[in-house]
């Protein structure tokens, strides 16, 4: 069902089909839809896959953003988290 907040649904199906956040695949989709898929493609991001940061860096990440429970968590759960949120 498409939600207002999307403006390019099948965009960000996708997108969650290949395991980004929610967050993640409705920035993309809207900035596809405004700008066109190229120029989203071509700016990209500069930031490690959050496999390669520290625990220490992904509980930082996930205290900016909210994450509950996110003390008790191990790399992989946080990891997760992360990405589904």
């Amino acid at each position: 069902m498409p939600r207002a907040q999307i403006k390019d649904e099948k965009t960000y199906q996708e997108l969650r089909d290949r395991g980004e956040s929610k967050e993640k695949a409705a920035r993309i989709a809207n900035a596809a839809a405004k700008r066109g898929k190229k120029s989203v493609g071509r700016k990209g991001g500069k930031s490690p896959s959050y496999d390669e940061w520290t625990k220490e860096e992904l509980l930082g990440r996930a205290r900016e953003i909210g994450v509950q429970g996110r003390s008790s968590m191990t790399k992989s759960e946080l990891v997760k988290a992360l990405r589904d949120h």
